[in-house]
């Protein structure tokens, strides 16, 4: 008789079970409460613990690799490494908007944004410079639905 995995069918399951039942196998897998993300957040993460229990997780030079990189990244900067760099457009990136008839060329640096050969660490105080006004950066650049689908 051949033995069947039943890791592949309690991942399935995670997609039609209602969030109470998420959160009661969050409090099991973890053994801490949920955090009060949303649903598809509490999926993602139950599928990698109900693997990582099942086949093991990352060996641990992977994960003393995984903590330089990162560390190379944001310099030990707690606030830096809390930002997803997946939200972050990629540097060379080129951000167009028309503004009152005018066309706004940003460019994405390694550290921020460039426009008129100036540096802005913040997208919003470059919308607000362009503008004149307060605005939220991501939104004046059409970058708002891709932050929030992240």
């Amino acid at each position: 008789m051949m033995n069947v995995d039943p890791i592949p069918g309690r991942l399935a399951a995670l997609k039609d079970a209602p969030t109470a039942e998420l959160k009661k196998q969050w409090l099991e897998l973890f053994e801490i409460p949920p955090p009060p993300f949303n649903r598809r957040y509490l999926e993602s993460r139950l599928a990698y613990r109900i693997q990582e229990l099942a086949y093991g997780g990352l060996k641990p030079e992977t994960v003393r690799r995984l903590e330089r990189l990162g560390e190379e990244l944001d310099g030990g900067d707690r606030k830096k490494s809390r930002i997803r760099a997946d939200l972050m457009p990629i540097a060379g990136t080129r951000l167009i908007r028309e503004w009152q008839g005018t066309e706004q060329v940003v460019t994405v640096t390694q550290d921020g944004f460039e426009w008129q050969g100036r540096p802005y660490r913040s997208i919003s105080a470059l919308a607000r410079a362009i503008t004149g006004t307060r605005w939220n950066g991501w939104v004046f650049f059409g970058l708002k639905n891709h932050r929030s689908r992240a």
